[in-house]
C-alpha cells in the first residue's frame, strides 16, 4: 500500500452525486484513491456502486461535486447550478476516458475481431500505434493473462472467464493510469470466477491502482488495501479492509456482512 501523502492521492472525489430526476442514485460521496491502492467497494445490490464507478469514467455525468483524476480535476458544482460547462466534450473526454481503464459485469468484446484484434483494437484506433507495436503489446498482454495460445480465436470460441480475461487485456492496452473493475466475474459461472481474480490480483501485486466493485468477499479480504461500504447511495463505512470486513462499526455494515461471513472468515494460510 502506498503512502497517504496528498502528491500520492490519483482519485480525488468530494461530494459526488448522481440524479435520476428525482431519484439520488449517488449521495455525496467522497473518497482518496492513491497510486498503487486496490479499494473494493462493496454494499447491497442497488446502492449505487456502479454508478460510482460510472461517474469516475464519466459514462454517467455527475450531477454535483468534483472529481479529481491524476491532475485532472473537473468540478460539476452544487445543485441547482448551472453545470454545463463541466463535462469534458469530444477529444477531451476521450483524452479524460483514455487515462481510465474499465471492465464491466458483460465483456463487450467485438465479436467480429480475434481476441488479438480486440486487445489490438485500442492502441491502433485510439493512440494511433502502429500495428506491428500494437501486435506485441497485445501478445504480451494476452499472455499475461493466461491467453498466449487463444490469440486467434473469435468471441464465441472462448469461455466466458476468457472473454473477461481478453477485456482485461484489452483495457491495459490503453495503459491507464486507473483501473475500474465493475462485478466483473457477476455473470460467470462459478466455476470460472476464480481465473479471472487470479489476473486482478496480480494485477494488484503488480502496483495498479484499482477501484473494484465486487460480492467477491474473499478477494476483498485477501487484496484491498481499502474497503468502501455503500448502502442507499451513500458511504456508510470504510477504512482499511481487515478493520471493515472483520470488525465492522456501522449498523448496515453488519448487517450486510453477515451473509458472506464464513466466506471472510476463511484466511488464506
Amino acid at each position: 500500500m502506498t503512502s497517504n501523502g496528498a502528491a500520492d492521492v490519483m482519485v480525488r472525489v468530494e461530494g459526488l452525486r448522481k440524479s435520476y430526476g428525482t431519484v439520488e442514485a449517488v449521495r455525496g460521496v467522497s473518497l482518496d484513491v492513491h497510486r498503487g491502492q486496490v479499494v473494493v467497494v462493496i454494499g447491497p445490490s442497488g446502492c449505487g456502486k456502479s454508478t460510482f464507478l460510472r461517474c469516475i469514467n464519466l459514462l454517467e455525468t455527475p450531477s454535483a461535486g468534483t472529481l479529481r483524476v491524476g491532475d485532472r480535476t473537473i468540478d460539476f458544482g452544487t445543485p441547482p447550478a448551472d453545470k454545463g460547462h463541466a463535462m469534458p466534450r469530444g477529444r477531451d473526454l476521450a483524452r479524460f476516458r483514455a487515462r481510465i481503464g474499465m471492465v464491466f459485469q458483460q465483456f463487450d468484446l467485438f465479436p467480429h475481431m480475434t481476441a488479438l484484434g480486440n486487445v489490438m483494437s485500442g492502441p491502433v484506433i485510439v493512440k494511433k500505434v502502429r500495428e506491428a507495436e500494437a501486435e506485441t503489446i497485445a501478445r504480451n498482454l494476452l499472455a499475461k493473462v493466461g491467453l498466449a495460445n487463444f490469440t486467434a480465436r473469435f468471441p464465441r470460441e472462448l469461455s466466458g472467464g476468457q472473454q473477461q480475461r481478453v477485456a482485461i487485456a484489452r483495457a491495459m492496452a490503453m495503459e491507464p493510469e486507473l483501473m475500474l473493475f465493475d462485478e466483473v466475474t457477476s455473470a460467470l459461472d462459478p466455476e470460472l470466477v476464480g481465473e479471472v481474480l487470479d489476473v486482478m490480483k496480480e494485477l494488484a501485486l503488480e502496483g495498479t491502482t484499482m477501484i473494484v466493485v465486487t460480492h467477491e468477499m474473499a478477494f476483498a479480504r485477501d487484496v484491498a488495501d481499502h474497503v468502501v461500504v455503500m448502502d442507499q447511495g451513500q458511504v456508510v463505512e470504510q477504512g482499511v479492509a481487515a478493520e471493515v470486513l472483520l470488525q465492522p462499526k456501522n449498523a448496515r455494515t453488519v448487517s450486510f456482512l453477515s451473509r458472506f461471513h464464513s466466506t471472510i472468515g476463511e484466511r488464506k494460510a
